[in-house]
């Protein structure tokens, strides 16, 4: 089993730290198209994670397919959506005190959770060919993946839609 070392280790924390924060500004800023960059900021955070912890090709899809495809798409139908600059249209909600106590609650049975695991180790480490994944995602699973881009394609048909309706 290989260990971080000091210096990947502090690299490490800092980059959960730098997600921390971006995950922040992204549910509490108020303008919706800076939210999404935010959001796109903390899904590549997450791929420098899965850097970290030696999936190099999970890292990559994140960024294709979150970062690359999904947040195009998200900022695609934020541009397309008229209103959303107008001031007339609330930009923040009155449910502040019941989400703080909700991720109270929630943090407490995580942490305890998390303390009462057990966390162990297997000292091998395990690859993942990625020839063999790219032959099983157009083999066997072949199917579901042709559904997911249809349901993305459905979205961005259903985000025209929404903003050609506006008055």
């Amino acid at each position: 089993m290989t260990t971080f070392g000091p210096l990947a280790a502090i690299s490490c924390y800092a980059a959960l730290l730098g997600i921390l924060t971006v995950a922040i500004l992204t549910v509490t800023v108020r303008n919706l198209f800076h939210a999404a960059i935010f959001l796109a900021f903390t899904l590549l955070g997450v791929s420098i994670i899965y850097f970290f912890l030696r999936a190099e090709f999970l890292a990559g899809i994140q960024i294709l397919l979150y970062v690359g495809a999904i947040m195009t798409l998200v900022i695609f139908a934020i541009m397309l959506t008229s209103r959303i600059g107008d001031p007339q249209v609330p930009q923040s909600n009155r449910q502040r005190i019941p989400v703080f106590i909700l991720i109270a609650i929630s943090a407490f049975f995580l942490i305890g959770a998390i303390l009462k695991a057990s966390w162990k180790t297997i000292s091998t480490l395990q690859t993942t060919n990625a020839v063999e994944l790219g032959k099983a995602l157009m083999g066997e699973f072949v199917f579901p993946f042709e559904v997911i881009s249809l349901v993305l394609l459905i979205a961005l048909i259903g985000a025209i839609v929404v903003a050609r309706s506006d008055p």
